[in-house]
């Protein structure tokens, strides 16, 4: 089997991984990070949204393999210790969650598109969580959330 290394959240990893073995698989099954989600296994949902070398992607679309040598950030790396990200702070304040599952992914996707595009409209937003789906919001507070957090990052 072959193994992968990359740097996880900050520390450098790896593990002996099937070539079949999906980024999302490693990050829970070998590292144990399970606050990126699998939700529909089609790469549709964006609960598995994690950070590759600075860009938002959907780990359950790149193998482990594929992610050899690069940086990846997950929601558990986003806080600063106890200090949550601005993100997170957000959609905590905004009630942009209800059930939580897809909330890892929204937010990982969210501080990519603010960092990308600090000023991004109501319809920018809303265009780019196209790739995210929930089931409980209806996308509103989420909205919210990104707007309030435009302003602190």
């Amino acid at each position: 089997m072959p193994t992968v290394s990359m740097t996880v959240n900050g520390k450098k990893v790896s593990g002996e991984v099937e070539g079949r073995t999906l980024l999302v698989q490693f990050l829970r099954e070998n590292l144990h990070l399970t606050g990126t989600h699998v939700g529909c296994d089609t790469s549709q949902c964006g609960a598995c949204v994690v950070h590759v070398n600075g860009d938002s992607m959907k780990s359950c679309t790149l193998l482990a393999v594929q992610a050899e040598g690069a940086e990846v950030t997950t929601i558990e790396g986003l806080a600063d210790g106890d200090t949550l990200h601005p993100m997170q702070e957000a959609f905590r304040d905004n009630h942009g969650l209800q059930c939580g599952f897809c909330t890892p992914g929204m937010v990982m996707s969210a501080v990519d598109l603010v960092k990308k595009n600090p000023k991004a409209s109501e319809h920018e937003i809303r265009e780019w969580l196209e790739g995210n789906i929930c089931r409980c919001t209806g996308y509103h507070n989420i909205v919210k959330s990104i707007q309030q957090a435009q302003q602190t990052m």
